[in-house]
């Protein structure tokens, strides 16, 4: 009488020697269309500078001080005020909240809800790794995507006459960008350690962009000034960087924000039941 075989063991090249590295390799054709999409639609609307930046800097002048606060419209003859207000006032950081907001969701609830976490965990990969790493993996898209925009506003800086902003002025407001993804990627992860369902995850987080944004647009209007500091974007633009450069107090906050939230998020996940 023979014994039965035992079960066969999962591959140990499947078995990721870096969460981190793994998570880039899956994601690598996602990260590479976020990449150039948001570099193409910030060259796209900043190009546009030279055509209608005089134009509209004499259109709102005769709008409400109020509405020109509201979205940064005070200085749109200028190539600063014209980036800040559009390009990187309301379109790119929008992409980026919703890179981070998508990568977020996926890093941790996107494998509980589709079963390939038990899989991972199975391997001697710790929670609290998983959870370090695959943030890890997704501050690195944030700044790939940021320093996609940066090459692509330098490549197209004197072209679409916008020699008024510096490189370190571009440098700048590209690494608030790439920390507004990041903070938005550390709510949605924290938020996924928490909770576990992908959908939900994404569309709460979507929600705290939106409200987010609003805060830091419309609270000064009705007498909430307070609230801006509440809101991810007054950190990301509230200094303007790209007329006075690199806001570390600024940058700080955001970075200090990520870290208490990855590290909530992971001290969660490390007690909650996943049915391990």
């Amino acid at each position: 009488m023979t014994a039965s075989p035992l079960p066969e063991a999962l591959p140990t090249t499947w078995l990721p020697r870096s969460v981190w590295s793994q998570a880039l390799r899956d994601g690598r054709r996602t990260l590479i269309g976020w990449s150039v999409g948001t570099a193409l639609v910030g060259a796209m609307y900043s190009s546009f500078y030279p055509q209608i930046g005089g134009s509209m800097g004499d259109l709102t002048r005769s709008l409400p001080d109020g509405l020109k606060q509201a979205f940064n419209m005070e200085d749109l003859g200028s190539a600063a005020g014209y980036l800040g207000s559009t390009p990187f006032g309301v379109v790119i950081p929008l992409l980026a909240l919703f890179h981070g907001a998508a990568t977020g969701a996926r890093a941790i609830a996107g494998d509980e809800e589709s079963g390939r976490l038990d899989l991972l965990l199975a391997h001697p990969v710790g929670r609290v790794r998983l959870v370090l790493q695959r943030y890890a993996a997704l501050v690195t898209g944030s700044g790939t995507i940021a320093l996609a925009v940066l090459l692509m506003m330098l490549a197209i800086r004197e072209p679409a006459d916008l020699g008024t902003v510096s490189p370190a002025e571009f440098t700048a407001q590209c690494l608030g960008l790439a920390l507004l993804s990041a903070f938005f990627g550390a709510l949605a992860v924290c938020i996924g350690c928490f909770a576990g369902r992908r959908g939900l995850v994404f569309g709460t987080t979507a929600a705290v962009g939106v409200v987010s944004y609003a805060l830091n647009s419309f609270g000064p209007q009705i007498g909430l000034g307070w609230t801006r500091h509440l809101s991810a974007f007054h950190y990301y633009l509230g200094g303007e960087p790209l007329k006075h450069g690199f806001q570390w107090a600024d940058d700080g906050t955001m970075a200090a924000a990520c870290l208490v939230l990855v590290g909530l998020g992971a001290w969660a996940f490390r007690r909650r039941d996943i049915g391990l």
